[in-house]
């Protein structure tokens, strides 16, 4: 499958290896050849339409250089133009999320779909601002575009939704869908840790970023919630439509409080009549409650009750093996 792969941060490098990994394994029982034949970080591009050596990549990544090094193709070409005049069947998208605009990978979307290509995306900015408009953009054009790696990381948050309880309603979910928040909420409750101080070793651990907006005021586990909202209960959600709270506010008094009644705080995101992230006061021995930097998922169906799935939300190979589970899938639909 001739892949234009954009990103070669830690999750577009996880996905380089994955390939490299299993690649007799894709090749012998799903008869997927996955020949990368152009490439692009944020300082430049390759092309190589007899395919890029996967090592090539990953070495050049390793010593902290762009793959404009590798001196394969025309330097000058920007993402856009890989994806408009490259000949290929699938994008992989592995941008970093931005939930302002949702570029650059809303415009590489775009742009994937009018040339016709299929689209594995782990970016979730694109699809929380304008969710309704991506997928019918992808199916009048006649493209499979796939997105499990937006939510969970390598838990299977969506699929578990989307086939596991297909024959059920799923009524409403609660979840906790950001790990860099619990991971904080978890210190602040077993070592007393203030907020300030959870932070900063979230920081150090690589948890949380320089920035922890996104993380600490809700922002991606809203993001997140937009898709599962769409996807699996069928809303027509947009970012704006949710009721956004963050953790920059919980202090040790309201950590204290919530311990001495057995009880701990939790970001919550949940849909039902309406979507919304906030800090909650949850059981701590509720099966939800998870510690450190797990995320769990509690569906709600109208059969099967209560169920709840558990795993790592974040990681550059847990999001890259939902990226590999999409280009599964992709070959086997490309069959049909």
């Amino acid at each position: 499958m001739r892949t234009i792969l954009i990103g070669l941060g830690t999750i577009g490098q996880s996905y380089c290896q994955l390939l490299e990994n299993r690649k007799e394994d894709l090749l012998t029982n799903y008869g997927i050849d996955s020949k990368i034949v152009a490439v692009a970080d944020s300082k430049g591009v390759a092309i190589d339409e007899k395919g890029i050596n996967i090592s090539d990549i990953l070495s050049v990544k390793k010593n902290n250089k762009s793959v404009s090094e590798l001196s394969i193709g025309d330097k000058s070409k920007t993402s856009i133009d890989l994806i408009e005049e490259i000949d290929a069947e699938l994008l992989v998208d592995a941008t970093p999320t931005n939930i302002q605009d949702g570029e650059p990978s809303a415009s590489l979307l775009e742009s994937a779909m009018k040339t016709k290509k299929n689209i594995i995306t782990a970016n979730k900015g694109p699809l929380a601002l304008a969710f309704s408009s991506i997928v019918e953009k992808a199916d009048y054009n006649n493209v499979i575009l796939k997105y499990s790696a937006t939510v969970g990381g390598g838990t299977p948050v969506l699929e578990f939704g989307r086939k596991c309880l297909e024959a059920d309603k799923i009524l409403e979910m609660h979840a906790i869908l950001n790990g860099t928040t619990n991971y904080i909420l978890t210190e602040m409750d077993d070592r007393g840790l203030s907020f300030q101080d959870a932070l900063k070793e979230a920081q150090e651990l690589g948890y949380a970023e320089t920035d922890p907006t996104l993380d600490v005021d809700g922002f991606d586990a809203a993001a997140k919630l937009v898709i599962m909202g769409n996807l699996l209960l069928g809303k027509e959600l947009v970012l704006n439509d949710l009721k956004i709270d963050g953790i920059r506010d919980i202090t040790q008094k309201d950590i204290t409080k919530a311990k001495d009644n057995g009880n701990t705080i939790k970001l919550i995101a949940s849909v039902n009549n309406m979507a919304k992230v906030e800090p909650v006061v949850i059981p701590k021995d509720d099966p939800m409650s998870v510690a450190g930097a797990l995320c769990s998922v509690k569906f709600v169906s109208e059969f099967a009750g209560e169920e709840i799935i558990i795993g790592k939300g974040a990681g550059g190979m847990e999001t890259a093996s939902a990226m590999i589970r999409d280009l599964v899938e992709i070959k086997q639909n490309m069959r049909v």
